[in-house]
């Protein structure tokens, strides 16, 4: 197939699946060739989640349990009051000079409503730069992914 053919059948099909209405299921395996589908629960959420290194680039002692929880309760609850998870954990990353960093992490995960992402982006970008600013970070690392969620 030519270029052009290529691409304009890839162009076809996602104008169709774009135009093809979704109902969303969720798949439950209960086993080998048992898959079974249920109606999604829920409402539509944004799952935010935030990963906080807790070493230090200029070599100073590395951010403790004490610290971090301080620093959540101090700017992230007031911001979430509804509820947050946090995560312990171990991450590695590159830094800006190219050497692969091994620290100890935290992930702390932020759940609202899709009507609520235009006022919690703000919210949130405050918390990673609080962070940044006041741990010597050079980055914490944000992920957006849109979620179904019920309590």
């Amino acid at each position: 197939m030519n270029p052009r053919t290529r691409t304009a059948a890839l162009a076809a099909a996602v104008a169709f699946a774009a135009a093809t209405p979704v109902v969303a299921h969720a798949a439950l395996d209960t086993g080998p060739g048992t898959a079974v589908s249920a109606p999604a629960r829920g409402a539509a959420y944004v799952e935010t989640r935030l990963f906080f290194g807790t070493g230090r680039p200029d070599g100073g002692p590395p951010v403790t349990d004490k610290q971090f929880l301080a620093f959540v309760d101090r700017s992230v609850t007031p911001r979430f009051p509804a509820g947050l998870t946090i995560r312990d954990g171990r991450g590695q990353w590159r830094d800006r000079h190219g050497v692969i960093e091994r620290e100890r992490s935290y992930e702390v995960v932020l759940l609202y409503p899709v009507s609520e992402a235009r006022a919690h982006d703000p919210q949130i970008e405050r918390i990673r730069t609080a962070y940044e600013r006041t741990y010597a970070q050079e980055s914490v690392a944000r992920a957006d992914t849109p979620a179904r969620v019920d309590f």
